[in-house]
């Protein structure tokens, strides 16, 4: 049975965790804030049971949650098959967790990175082993997302590249295939782009978020709208990465308008908050509730 350590047991780590136990992976999920890693695995428990309900499990629910150990510190990195990094999007911090892992883990480990817009390249340049390095941009929530992203950095060789694809499909996830390292990766940029003029149209008073969702999902075919997958994943998230695209001279891909971060500063950070651009219950289900601008 193939090992991997998951370091940031979050929202997205938690998430990766869970879909590498039920693909019959023993994970090892590490945060150096016990509380964290015990919140993960409540949620980790309660979606998988969920799945177990509705027959969408191989396995007892048991049988998966047995594969995930807590862990607070680095030290299982020496003896994993895959190091998956999922920290906060913060390029300080997840250099000096690449220095730690290249130092903790076997020289033929690959060191992967979850990160949504962090140029895999200078994530690497932290390692002595920029060969093995590569992006493993996974979308939220991870259990439900189908997409991953396998990004292939300047020194990445094609081994570890398709490793890293044949990985995610091992997971049951579609990969795609991202050849060269550029901020924001592809879909990131795409969506980014559809984003920030939602966000400047709302931010303005001329629509409001529930007619833009609307609007996206029955003009153009998309299974959620702009502000139902901001929700999803976090509006800490995309500030954090609207922040990393400026710094890396793409901020003409975020919105103009500062509405994001006025809501991240009231603490309405999407579902997993409870309110965001829309309610939700305590078990993350949306609530109904009137129409309005944000402003």
């Amino acid at each position: 049975m193939e090992k991997i350590l998951v370091v940031g047991a979050g929202f997205m780590g938690s998430g990766i965790a869970q879909v590498s136990a039920q693909a019959g992976y023993r994970v090892y999920l590490m945060d150096i804030e016990t509380s964290i890693t015990d919140r993960a695995l409540r949620e980790i428990r309660r979606s998988v049971e969920k799945l177990e309900t509705k027959g969408l499990l191989r396995e007892p629910s048991q049988a998966v949650l047995a594969r995930i150990s807590p862990e607070k510190d680095l030290s299982n990195g020496s003896e994993v098959d895959w190091v998956i990094e999922a920290a906060l999007e913060d390029e300080k911090l997840k250099r000096n967790i690449f220095q730690k892992l290249d130092r903790i883990s076997r020289p033929e480990t690959p060191l992967a990175t979850n990160t949504s817009s962090i140029p895999i390249t200078r994530l690497a340049e932290n390692t002595r082993r920029p060969e093995r390095v590569l992006g493993l941009h996974f979308f939220g929530p991870v259990p439900l997302m189908e997409l991953v992203e396998v990004v292939k950095g300047e020194k990445t060789s094609p081994e570890i590249f398709e490793r890293g694809v044949a990985f995610v499909k091992s997971l049951g996830k579609t990969p795609v295939r991202v050849q060269r390292d550029i901020p924001g990766f592809v879909m990131n940029r795409i969506f980014s782009a559809a984003f920030r003029e939602a966000v400047d149209l709302v931010d303005q008073g001329i629509v409001n978020p529930e007619e833009v969702d609307a609007g996206m999902r029955l003009g153009y075919g998309w299974n959620a709208g702009p502000f139902e997958i901001a929700d999803n994943a976090g509006l800490d998230t995309c500030a954090r990465v609207g922040q990393s695209m400026r710094t890396l001279g793409v901020g003409h891909l975020t919105p103009s308008s500062n509405l994001i971060e006025r809501m991240v500063a009231e603490g309405r950070l999407g579902r997993k908050t409870g309110k965001g651009f829309y309610r939700y219950s305590p078990e993350g289900k949306r609530l109904p509730g009137e129409k309005k601008d944000n402003r």
